[in-house]
């Protein structure tokens, strides 16, 4: 379905779309929305499926940014119609992916069961940290704001006055975002 969002309220995290066929709003949380960084901004044309809940009340799930997704739409098919040779990933690279994914579930794996790195691997975990950060102390305080839990988690550790952290166990956003045993 299509219908733009209505009513937004960014500090809670949820708001309404008004669907393009008509018909009431439709609750949509923020954990329905791309994990891409981006807020919703009322107005804006949704793309969504609809799903009910325990309670029979109808909700968004899937949703995508309608035009923005027209917007930065790459072009791989030419004029006739077939796709361009070479468009997609080749093998090598799938590989590459593959191997680079395997290789860090393994080291999730072992540093969540195992207790740990060893001694030589722990200096180079500690210089990674020394690297610039994509997040920023911008005014953000709670879990409804976050996009991500590495995003939670830095705020957590470098932010001033944030409230992310309830039961005081250095793991924030525990309901919405860090739920697992490798959170992302």
């Amino acid at each position: 379905m299509e219908g733009r969002l209505s009513k937004w309220n960014d500090e809670r995290g949820f708001g309404f779309i008004t669907p393009e066929r008509g018909g009431g709003e439709v609750f949509v949380h923020i954990s329905a929305f791309p994990k891409d960084g981006v807020r919703p901004n009322p107005g804006e044309l949704l793309r969504f499926e609809i799903e009910t809940d325990r309670s029979g009340r109808r909700r968004a799930q899937k949703v995508v940014y309608a035009e923005r997704a027209a917007a930065a739409r790459p072009s791989s098919r030419r004029r006739s119609g077939r796709p361009r040779r070479g468009a997609g990933p080749g093998i090598l690279s799938r590989a590459v992916t593959l191997l680079l994914v395997a290789g860090l579930g393994i080291v999730a794996y072992e540093e969540y069961f195992g207790g740990g790195l060893p001694a030589g691997e722990s200096a180079m975990v500690q210089s990674s940290e020394n690297t610039p950060s994509p997040y920023r102390c911008d005014g953000r305080t709670y879990c409804s704001q976050m996009t991500s839990c590495a995003e939670a988690t830095y705020f957590l550790r470098n932010c001033p006055g944030v409230k992310m952290d309830g039961n005081h166990d250095g793991v924030p956003c525990e309901q919405q975002w860090c739920t697992g045993p490798f959170p992302d």
